[in-house]
C-alpha cells in the first residue's frame, strides 16, 4: 500500500512538472512565435523538430500543436505558407510518436491535446475531413495517443485531461471505418490499463463493453465486406495507403495487411474488456450478456498473425473469477466444450483454458455441472506435470475431479461418461498409486516385464491387421505397467491411439494421444502423438485444433534433425509431404476470414488426410526424468509394416519455406 502511494505521488509530481512547465512556456511562445516564423521562414512540424536550439524548438513546437486543430486550408498548417497538408503534418507527428514513445517532450508541449482536438473535429466536422487528405488524419491522431501511451501512465493522463476518451469511443463505435476503429481500440486499452487513467474509461464502462463486445464479434466479418472481398480498384484509396505505408504491394501484401490488422482489432477490443474485467467486476455481468459472444470466446485465438496474444481465453480466465461470470460461462454449453477444446490443443494458451476449467470446479455450487461437461476431457491430462507456467498441474486436475461429498453443494449424481472418468481418475491417481507404492521392487519389475510383453504382442496383432486385438493386448499393458514407467506408458498410449485411427475412433484417439502427451516430457513434445491427434482431430472436422498440432509436430520434426539417433540413421530433414499438405489444407478453412466465407469452419471426414510412415519422425524430447528405458527405437515396430496408406517422406509443399515456415512456427 505504501508503495502504492509513493507511485501515485511520484506520478502526481510528474505531471504536475508538465503542467507548470507548460504554463512557464505558454508565456514565451507568443512573444517567440514571431520571431520563429520570421527566421525560418517556415512553420512545419518537420522544420521546428530539427531546429538545434531547444528553447525555440518547445517554443515553436507548442505553437505549431496549437494552432494545428484549428487550420482551415488542407494546403498549410497555422496560416503558414509551407504548403504542407494538415494530414502530412499529423503523419510526421506519427512517425515521431512511434518511433519514440517513451519521449516526453512533444507530448508535453501539447502533441496528444493537437490529436484529441483533431479527432473531435474529425467526428464533428465531415466538409473538413473530406478535404484534400483529411481522411487520414483520424487514423493517425488515434496511433499517435495510442503509442505515447503504451508504456506512460503520465502521457495516458495527459490524453484523459486533453478529452481524449469521448472521441476514441466514438470511432471504436464505428462512427468512421474499421482502420479507425483499430486505431481507437488500442488506445483505449492503453488508457484503461493505467490505475490514474482506468476511471476515465469506467465512467463510460456501459457503451465501452457494449462497443468492444460488438467490434470483437463483428470485426472479422466488416473488414472482410469492406475491404478483403472487394475489388482492389474498389478499395479506399487511403486504407490501402496506411496498410502498405504508400509502397503498394498490390492486392496480396493489402489481404495480408487487412488479415493482420482485423486480428489485432479483436485481440485489443478483447484486451479494453479484460482491462476492464480485471479493475471492475461489475463490468462482468454487461461481458456475460450476449450468450453468444461467450461461446465464441475461446475461439478468438488472435491467428496465426498475432500469435502473440492470449486473446479470448485471457477474457474467460478472468470473467471465472466472479460468481457472475462463472455463472453465465457455466449456462453456455458451447463455452465449456471450446474451453475442453482447448485444454486438449497443444495451443500456447492450453493452460489457460486448464485454468479456466480449475476455476470452475472450485465453484462448489455448480461442481456437479461443470463435472458432467469437462470430467472426460481433464481426466485425460492428469498425467501433466508442468504446462507453460504451471506446475503440478496434473495433481491439481485430479484434486478438483475428485472432491468428496463434504466439499460439494448438492446431492445431484454424475452423468455416465463423467462418473466413470472421475473413476478412472481416482484409481489412477489414488489407489492403483497406493497398492504400487506398497507393492515389492520384484513385484513391480515383474509387472514391467509383463507389460512390455503384451506390448509387443499388440505391435505383432497390429502388424498382422488385427486391430481390436492389438487394442486389448495394449490396454492390459497399461493395467500391469507400473506408473512409475512414464515412458513406456506413454509409447502404449500412442500406440492405442493410433489403433483407434485404424478403426476411425477418433474420439478415442484424441484421448488416447493426449494422454499420451500428458506424459511426454517436457508437455506435448511427443511428435508421433502430436502427429496422431492431428490426423484424429481432421477426422473430426476440427481443424484449427488439427493445424496446431500439425504445426508442433513440424517443429519437432525440424528440429530432431540435430539430435545424435537421427544423425546416425541418416534422417531426411524435409518435412514430410503429408504433414505439409494438411497445414495447407487447414490452413486453408481456419484463415481469419474462413469463417465469413464458409457456413462452418470445419473439414468434412470425407476429407480425411492419408497417414504418413513414422519410422524416423523424431521421438527424441529431453526427459528430466531419466527414466533407465527411455530409449523407445523399438516403440513401434508394425508403423512401415502395417499395410496402412502411407505418404513417402522427403517431399515438400512450396508454402511450408522460409518466410511461410517462421510466420507458422510462431503457434508452436
Amino acid at each position: 500500500m505504501e508503495l502504492n502511494t509513493r507511485s501515485s505521488k511520484g506520478k502526481a509530481k510528474a505531471m504536475a512538472k508538465i503542467l507548470e512547465e507548460e504554463e512557464e512556456e505558454e508565456e514565451e511562445e507568443e512573444e517567440e512565435d514571431d520571431d520563429f516564423f520570421s527566421s525560418s521562414g517556415c512553420g512545419c512540424f518537420l522544420c521546428a523538430i530539427k531546429e538545434p536550439d531547444a528553447r525555440l524548438r518547445r517554443a515553436s513546437l507548442s505553437a505549431f500543436f496549437r494552432e494545428l486543430p484549428y487550420c482551415e486550408d488542407d494546403g498549410g498548417t497555422g496560416g503558414g505558407s509551407n504548403g504542407q497538408s494538415c494530414a502530412a503534418a499529423v503523419g510526421a507527428v506519427w512517425r515521431a510518436a512511434m518511433s519514440a514513445p517513451d519521449d516526453p517532450e512533444l507530448p508535453s508541449l501539447g502533441a496528444i491535446r493537437c490529436m484529441s482536438l483533431l479527432l473531435a473535429r474529425a467526428l464533428a466536422d465531415a466538409a473538413w475531413l473530406r478535404r484534400g487528405d483529411n481522411v487520414y488524419v483520424p487514423y493517425y491522431a488515434a496511433h499517435v495517443i495510442g503509442s505515447y501511451t503504451i508504456r506512460s501512465s503520465a502521457h495516458a493522463e495527459l490524453a484523459v485531461a486533453a478529452g481524449a476518451v469521448r472521441p476514441l469511443l466514438a470511432l471504436l463505435g464505428g462512427a468512421m471505418t474499421w482502420v479507425e476503429q483499430r486505431a481507437a481500440a488500442r488506445a483505449l486499452g492503453h488508457l484503461a490499463s493505467y490505475e490514474p487513467t482506468f476511471p476515465a474509461v469506467a465512467r463510460h464502462a456501459a457503451e465501452a463493453v457494449q462497443l468492444a463486445v460488438r467490434s470483437a464479434s463483428t470485426c472479422i466479418g466488416d473488414v472482410y465486406a469492406n475491404f478483403v472481398a472487394l475489388a482492389p480498384s474498389r478499395r479506399p484509396k487511403y486504407q490501402r495507403d496506411l496498410m502498405t505505408c504508400g509502397l503498394g504491394g498490390g492486392a496480396d501484401a493489402e489481404d495480408r495487411k487487412a488479415e493482420e490488422w482485423a486480428s489485432q482489432l479483436q485481440c485489443w477490443s478483447l484486451y479494453l474488456l479484460s482491462c476492464l474485467a480485471s479493475r471492475d467486476l461489475s463490468s462482468h455481468a454487461m461481458i456475460c450478456q450476449d450468450a453468444l459472444f461467450l461461446s465464441e470466446l475461446s475461439r478468438m485465438w488472435g491467428g496465426l498473425a498475432n500469435g502473440d496474444s492470449p486473446a479470448g481465453v485471457g477474457l474467460l480466465r478472468l470473467l471465472c473469477r466472479s460468481p457472475v461470470g462463472r455463472a453465465a460461462i457455466i449456462a453456455c454449453r458451447d463455452a465449456l466444450s471450446s474451453l475442453c477444446d482447448l485444454a486438449r490443443s497443444s495451443d500456447d494458451w492450453q493452460y489457460m483454458a486448464v485454468d479456466c476449467l480449475l476455476l470452475l470446479l472450485d465453484d462448489r455450487a455448480q461442481w456437479h455441472a461443470v463435472a458432467d461437461a469437462t470430467a472426460l476431457c481433464l481426466s485425460d491430462l492428469v498425467d501433466l506435470r508442468h504446462l507453460g507456467p504451471r506446475r503440478r498441474l496434473g495433481d491439481a486436475i485430479a484434486t478438483a475431479l475428485l472432491l468428496d461429498d463434504s466439499h460439494v453443494v448438492g446431492d445431484r449424481e454424475l452423468g455416465g461418461e463423467a462418473k466413470r472418468a472421475t473413476a478412472s481418475v481416482r484409481e489412477l491417481k489414488g489407489e492403483r498409486k497406493e497398492r504400487e507404492e506398497a507393492m515389492p521392487r520384484d513385484e513391480l519389475l515383474k509387472r514391467e516385464i509383463l507389460a512390455k510383453e503384451k506390448k509387443r504382442q499388440g505391435n505383432d496383432s497390429f502388424m498382422h491387421g488385427d486391430v481390436d486385438k492389438a487394442i486389448d493386448h495394449y490396454t492390459e499393458a497399461l493395467e500391469l505397467c507400473p506408473l512409475s514407467r512414464r515412458r513406456e506408458r506413454l509409447v502404449l498410449h500412442s500406440n492405442r491411439a493410433q489403433c483407434r485411427l485404424a478403426r476411425r475412433e477418433a474420439d478415442a484417439a484424441v484421448s488416447d494421444a493426449t494422454r499420451a502427451l500428458a506424459l511426454a516430457r517436457p508437455a506435448n513434445a511427443h511428435a508421433r502423438s502430436l502427429w496422431r491427434r492431428a490426423q484424429a482431430y481432421d477426422m473430426k472436422g476440427m481443424a484449427r485444433e488439427s493445424l496446431l498440432d500439425c504445426l508442433a509436430f513440424a517443429g519437432a520434426w525440424l528440429d530432431g534433425r540435430k539430435h545424435h539417433r537421427r544423425a546416425a540413421r541418416g534422417a531426411n530433414p524435409k518435412l514430410p509431404y503429408c504433414v505439409a499438405r494438411m497445414i495447407s489444407k487447414q490452413m486453408s478453412v481456419t484463415g481469419l476470414f474462413a469463417g465469413v466465407t464458409m457456413k462452418d469452419n470445419k473439414v468434412g471426414s470425407d476429407d480425411f488426410m492419408p497417414r504418413c510412415s513414422e519410422n524416423n519422425d523424431g521421438d527424441d524430447e529431453d526427459d528430466e526424468d531419466n527414466d533407465p528405458d527411455d530409449d523407445d527405437e523399438s516403440e513401434e515396430e508394425f508403423a512401415d509394416k502395417a499395410g496402412l496408406k502411407m505418404c513417402t517422406s522427403g517431399r515438400e509443399l512450396p508454402i511450408i519455406t522460409g518466410d511461410a515456415w517462421t510466420r507458422l512456427s510462431r503457434r508452436t
